[in-house]
């Protein structure tokens, strides 16, 4: 029951496409990150699922029960779905207690099992003790919490966040992924999460499903999303790097020669066939040498660990992104050796 398809899944507003035929499935116990950015459907497919919007074409499917399509709806309340929204959604009257113990009351639990039930949820998400505090007592990071209780409560085997750590600072956001994550680990349950924030996706998930205009680009594990995206739109959306025009020449032994400003390097790929392409090259593959791709240096940002040095090509518009230990002069040339680059398809 806790596995989630969609099926052809479209959903229009007006003149506006906000989901565009979209198939994918989510199999039980799966944690799924919807990656994109603003518009491009991500809480459109949040809301189709959890039943607060009905599709304008397709079908929404819990294992083999049916949950909507555009002639039938299951309500919200009948899907046994946990939402975690970026608002927090508590009541503010209420303590902490009270507003975890909310689904049971609403679903007349036996009055003595309701005090134990709350205690143990509160001990999952490191709040226990916190039972009798009030809202406005609580940091953003502990309100957060809160409504994650609230929902692991109800003991849902599906479970939606919808962009719940946006108002978070970086430090509680940190603290939050880890929650996020051991969660998981305790409930098994099905976890669809929506986020802008590509860092998140990747930390988090098992799958990432990257999204733009109402479709998806790609769906796969979040190490094959970053090392071989599936088109430059993904490529250019998720990780830091650059895409450069190249030539592909042949391809042998799993490995594809390239061609990239007159220099010759061994690139992953797909099976790209001959002729122009386009090349991912990330930071991490790349690295101040003795001989390699020339290169003028643009600038240097300090991140701390390293400098962030933006190079670039021969060729007029073509530029690297490279991390480097030693600090480099603006206007020096230099060279530039790759380890590691993808030829993404259809390039």
């Amino acid at each position: 029951m806790s596995t989630i398809r969609v099926e052809g899944l479209s959903k229009r507003f007006n003149e506006t496409t906000a989901l565009d035929a979209v198939s994918l499935d989510f199999p039980a116990g799966s944690f799924t990150a919807l990656l994109g950015p603003s518009g491009c459907g991500k809480t459109t497919m949040l809301r189709l699922i959890a039943g607060f919007e009905a599709p304008s074409e397709g079908r929404v499917l819990f294992g083999d029960a049916l949950m909507a399509d555009p002639e039938r709806q299951v309500p919200p309340e009948a899907r046994g779905v946990g939402v975690v929204f970026q608002s927090y959604a508590l009541w503010p009257h209420m303590d902490v207690a009270e507003n975890v113990a909310y689904p049971l009351k609403a679903r007349h639990a036996k009055k003595g099992e309701i005090p134990g039930r709350v205690r143990a949820v509160l001990d999952v998400v490191g709040l226990g003790g916190f039972e009798k505090r009030r809202i406005e007592e609580l940091s953003g990071g502990q309100r957060q919490r809160v409504a994650l209780a609230r929902c692991l409560i109800a003991d849902a085997k599906i479970i939606l966040f919808d962009e719940p750590l946006a108002n978070l600072d970086m430090h509680l956001r940190a603290s939050m992924v880890e929650a996020f994550r051991d969660i998981h680990r305790r409930t098994g349950a099905t976890i669809v999460y929506v986020t802008h924030d590509q860092a998140e996706a990747l930390a988090l998930a098992d799958r990432v499903a990257v999204l733009s205009q109402g479709k998806v680009l790609q769906a796969a594990p979040p190490q094959e999303v970053y090392r071989a995206p599936a088109n430059a739109t993904v490529a250019g959306f998720v990780g830091r790097g650059t895409i450069v025009s190249g030539t592909a020449i042949g391809h042998a032994e799993g490995a594809t020669t390239v061609d990239i400003s007159g220099h010759r390097i061994a690139a992953r790929s797909a099976g790209a066939p001959a002729g122009p392409s386009k090349i991912l090259l990330r930071p991490e593959g790349l690295r101040l040498a003795l001989a390699g791709l020339p290169a003028k240096v643009l600038g240097s940002i300090y991140r701390g660990p390293v400098h962030e040095v933006r190079l670039a090509l021969a060729a007029p518009g073509q530029e690297l992104l490279l991390d480097s230990t030693e600090p480099v002069a603006i206007g020096e040339t230099v060279h530039v050796a790759v380890s590691d680059a993808w030829v993404i398809p259809g390039g």
